[in-house]
C-alpha cells in the first residue's frame, strides 16, 4: 500500500495510521496462499462458463412470463445450468425461496414423512434451523409437529463420527444431514474430502439412507463439490456464495432427480412440481451472480484469510485457523466479551458502502435463540456474501465475519473493526507495534 492510500485511508476514514500499518504488515504473511485461492477460483470459472454453454444459454432466455410461469425458457435453463455445475441429475432454483433456512427446511420437509428420523451428523445445526425442526423455539408447523423424528451426533475432534452415526442408524431412519459450514460455533467448515470419507463409510453400511448437505457458504471454496463424492441431495442460498452478490433473493436444491421431484412437490403442490413457478424476471441476475460467484468467492476467502491472520497475531482464537484447508468463507474469532463482539460489528458495519452511517445493536432477530448482533451494508438485504459480520450474544463470544465482493472491500473492513476496537481501548495497543 502506498502513502497516498494511506493518507486517504487516514484523512478520509479517520483510521489510525497503527492500525493501518499493523494489517499490512500482517497480509504479507497471507500472500503465499492467494495463488492456492486463484488457482480454485480459475477451475470453477471454466467450470461455470462451460455450463452455461453446455446448457445452451441464449440471451432470449433472460425474457420471463407471468402467472403461472408455463413454459419460462430462462427457469429451465437457470436450473439445468446448477446441475450441470453441482453434477447433480436435475436441480429446482427459485426466487420464491427466502433463505438458506427456507431451502434446508423445505428439502427436509419434501422428503421426510412421519415416523421417519434423519440424524444431523455433524453435531447441532445452524441456529435457525433448530427453531425449523423443533428442538428451539415454540413455533407451529415444525418437523417434530408434523411426527418427524431427530437426533444429533456429535463431530469428534472436528470429524465426523463415522461409527458412532452408523451404530445410531435405526429401522426409521431415512435421512443424515451435514451441515459443511462452521455456522455458530467453534469448528472449522468440515473439507469436501472429509465429507466424501463418510460418505463411502456410511454407503457402504447402507446404499439407500439419503445424505444431505447443506452446503451455505462453502460454494466454489474447492474444485469439487459435495455431490460430486455421493451427496444424494444439497441445498443452499443465492444470496450467498452462488449468487455473486446480484442475486435478488432465492434458494436451489440439486441431487437425484426423484429427490428433487419430491422437494419441487412441496415448494408448490402435487402434480405441478417444477411446471409452475414464475422467476419474476430475476434470470438474468441470477445467471449473472452464478457467472461472477467463483471470482466473487475467492475475494471473499481472501478476505477471510487477511481478517484471520490480523486477529491470530493480536492472540485472538480463529476459527478457521490460518494453515486449516477452507470450506468456507467465514472466519470465527473468539473475542471474549460482548462489547468485543458489538464494537466489531460496528466496525464492519462502518465500512459498508450502502447504510454506513446505521450502528448495530444486539437484538431479538427471528429464528434465534440469543439476542443477536449484526452488521451488513449490502446492495441485497441480507446478502451474505457481501461485506458483513454477526454474533450471538452468548459465551465464549464468537463474531463471524463473512463476505466482501472484493478483497479491497474485506480489506477496509478488517482495518474498520480493528480501528474501531483500538479506540474503544479493547485491545492491547501495544501489540500493533511493528
Amino acid at each position: 500500500m502506498n502513502r497516498k492510500t494511506i493518507d486517504l485511508l487516514c484523512k478520509q476514514y479517520r483510521l489510525n495510521e497503527e492500525v493501518v500499518t499493523y494489517v499490512n504488515s500482517k497480509e504479507k504473511l497471507i500472500e503465499d496462499k492467494f495463488k492456492n485461492i486463484d488457482e480454485i477460483m480459475e477451475y470453477n470459472q471454466y467450470k461455470v462458463i462451460k455450463s452455461m454453454q453446455d446448457a445452451k444459454l441464449t440471451s432470449t432466455d433472460f425474457h420471463w412470463t407471468t402467472g403461472y410461469g408455463y413454459g419460462d425458457i430462462g427457469r429451465e435453463k437457470v436450473e439445468k445450468i446448477y446441475s450441470l455445475i453441482f453434477n447433480t441429475e436435475d436441480a429446482l432454483v427459485r426466487p420464491l425461496i427466502a433463505s438458506g433456512t427456507h431451502a434446508l427446511n423445505l428439502t427436509l420437509s419434501g422428503l421426510l414423512r412421519p415416523n421417519d428420523e434423519f440424524i444431523s451428523i455433524t453435531g447441532s445445526p445452524y441456529d435457525t434451523l433448530l427453531e425449523a425442526i423443533g428442538v428451539k423455539g415454540n413455533h407451529k408447523g415444525t418437523l417434530l409437529e408434523y411426527g418427524v423424528r431427530y437426533k444429533e451426533v456429535p463431530l469428534v475432534n472436528n470429524k465426523i463420527d463415522v461409527d458412532r452415526v452408523i451404530n445410531s442408524i435405526g429401522e426409521n431412519t431415512k435421512l443424515l444431514l451435514i451441515q459443511r459450514s462452521t455456522g455458530y460455533s467453534n469448528r472449522r467448515a468440515l473439507s469436501v474430502e472429509e465429507i466424501q470419507n463418510a460418505i463411502k463409510s456410511i454407503k457402504a453400511y447402507k446404499e439407500d439412507i439419503i445424505i444431505m448437505v447443506d452446503n451455505c457458504y462453502g460454494e466454489f471454496t474447492d474444485r469439487i463439490e459435495p455431490t460430486d463424492v455421493g451427496a444424494d441431495i444439497m441445498a443452499g442460498s443465492l444470496i450467498k456464495n452462488p449468487g455473486g452478490g446480484l442475486a435478488y433473493s432465492g434458494g436451489y436444491v440439486v441431487g437425484k432427480k426423484e429427490l428433487v421431484e419430491q422437494v419441487a412437490n412441496r415448494s408448490t403442490a402435487p402434480g405441478i412440481g417444477k411446471e409452475c413457478g414464475l422467476t419474476f424476471g430475476m434470470t438474468r441476475n441470477v445467471l449473472q451472480g452464478l457467472f461472477m460467484a467463483p471470482h466473487i468467492v475467492a475475494e471473499a476467502v481472501k478476505g477471510a484469510t487477511l481478517m484471520g491472520i490480523v486477529y491470530k497475531e493480536l492472540g485472538f482464537e480463529i476459527v478457521p485457523d490460518i494453515d486449516d484447508v477452507r470450506s468456507d468463507i467465514i472466519q470465527g474469532i473468539k473475542l471474549g466479551t460482548p462489547e468485543r463482539v458489538v464494537e466489531f460489528c460496528k466496525g464492519i458495519q462502518s465500512a459498508s458502502a450502502v447504510d454506513s452511517y446505521v450502528i448495530p445493536t444486539p437484538w431479538d432477530m427471528p429464528g434465534y435463540e440469543n439476542k443477536v448482533v449484526m452488521a451488513a451494508g449490502g446492495f441485497v438485504e441480507g446478502s451474505s456474501i457481501e461485506l458483513s459480520a454477526d454474533g450471538p450474544m452468548r459465551q465464549p463470544y464468537y463474531v463471524y465475519f463473512q463476505g466482501g465482493l472484493t478483497y479491497e472491500h474485506c480489506k477496509l473492513g478488517v482495518m474498520m473493526s480493528l480501528d474501531n476496537l483500538y479506540k474503544n481501548n479493547l485491545i492491547e495497543r501495544n501489540k500493533l507495534i511493528i
